[in-house]
Order: C-alpha cells, then structure tokens, then sequence
C-alpha cells in the first residue's frame, strides 16, 4: 500500500470533489428530445462538445453566461446549423430535461462505498444553482451523499478556469493537494491537476484518456464510478 501511495499520489486526499454533468447525471437521457427534433440522437454529442466549447469561450473572453441559457442558445443554434426549425417549446424543455437528469446507474453504489469508507464529498458543477426548485443532484436522488455542493456560477468562470478550483479549496479550508477531483472529461482532470488536485477519470461512453506526454495524466483511470471508488478504497483505507 505505501508503494501504491508513493507512486502516484503523496498524501490521501482530504477530500473527493466530484463534476456533475455526465459524471454523475446522464445526459443521455436527453437523447429523445434530439431524436424528435433533429430526427437523430446523435446531434446530443454535437450540441454538448458546443456546450463546453462556448463555456470555455466566454470564461477566455472575459464574459459569462449562466450554464442553462448557453445551453438553450446552443440548440437554437444547432438547428440552424442542420436547417431544422428548433420551438420555443423545445428549447424550454431542454432547460427542464438539464435541471431532471438521472444518475448514472453506478452512481448512487459507488458514492455508497466512499461515503462508508468515510470519504468526505463534494461536488463542483457548471450548472448554477436553482433558487426556484431543486438542484440537478437533488432531482436524481444524489443529493445527500455531498456535504457541500459548488458551483461556478460562484466566481463566473466555467471549469477549467484555475479559480474554480481554488475556490473549493479555499472554502474548505485545505490545500489543493489535498482534494481529489472525480470527473469523465480529461479537460476536466487536466484543469484540476494543473491547478494542484490529483484526480481520477471515470470514461463515460464518448470520453477516454488523453495520451499526451506533456499533460497531466489521470491518477486512477476506471470505467464507472464503483470501480473507481473500489481503488481508492484499496490505496486509503
């Protein structure tokens, strides 16, 4: 277990800090919107690499948009892009689909194996809080497996801007060595580990590690999130 430790990690993490969207609640349960409107699931994919091109964009060009409009403006612009009429009725239930995502079927086992292996949880999310009605995670059921739940909309930069991840750092109290980010996007894992985190990729359908020498690499690289909890149990506890 010390060899374990040594090789890639130093210290156990005081804390776990877990993205949102597609980590945990499954876009793919939009896919029937896309199906209707576009006549093809698979604009889903297209719409969403916009969705995290354009967040990217507006945090580099010093603007900010909040998570669920950009995604709404995305669609519309989406249909124009296939020549497809997009409803004010579409885009409304898109907003509505965003806010009622489930979990991933592995989600709720794997936090319960970190949560009882006394892992302390977090989450950190593009999405902005919901002052009219619940958060995402408390519409998927998932809620009260976090002790605090962050969000960007806190300093109005998206993921990976470094001051997301300082932000929950600092709030916490410990340093950026000691937390330990959970994500399915390598943008996501290379942000956190570039600004002090060590981090873990679960690969979601349509996400893989980046095998580039210069980049931070995943600590721990697993294909859900029970596994993933499983190795951190093995190296912590």
């Amino acid at each position: 277990m010390a060899d374990d430790k040594a090789q890639w990690i130093g210290e156990e993490p005081s804390v776990l800090v877990f993205d949102v969207n597609e980590t945990l609640i499954d876009f793919e349960s939009l896919g029937p919107l896309f199906e209707r409107v576009f006549g093809d699931r698979r604009v889903l994919r297209e719409w969403l690499g916009h969705l995290i091109m354009y967040s990217m964009t507006i945090t580099l060009s010093g603007l900010y948009e909040e998570y669920f409009t950009l995604g709404q403006g995305l669609l519309q612009m989406v249909g124009d892009i296939h020549g497809v009429e997009v409803k004010p009725s579409d885009v409304e239930e898109l907003r509505t689909g965003m806010l009622t995502m489930p979990a991933h079927p592995d989600v709720e086992p794997g936090l319960r194996q970190l949560k009882d292996a006394g892992f302390r949880l977090v989450t950190l999310t593009n999405s902005p809080p919901n002052p009219k009605g619940k958060s995402p995670l408390e519409h998927a059921g998932i809620a009260s497996f976090f002790e605090r739940q962050f969000t960007i909309d806190t300093v109005r930069a998206y993921k990976p801007a470094p001051q997301v991840y300082h932000m929950v750092a600092q709030d916490l109290g410990v340093p950026a060595f000691s937390c330990f980010m959970v994500a399915a996007h390598v943008w996501d894992t290379v942000g956190a580990q570039s600004n002090g985190y060590t981090a873990g990729l679960v690969t979601r359908p349509g996400n893989a590690p980046l095998p580039v020498r210069s980049l931070p690499q995943p600590n721990i690289v697993a294909p859900d999130l029970p596994a993933l909890a499983s190795e951190l149990i093995r190296i912590w506890r």
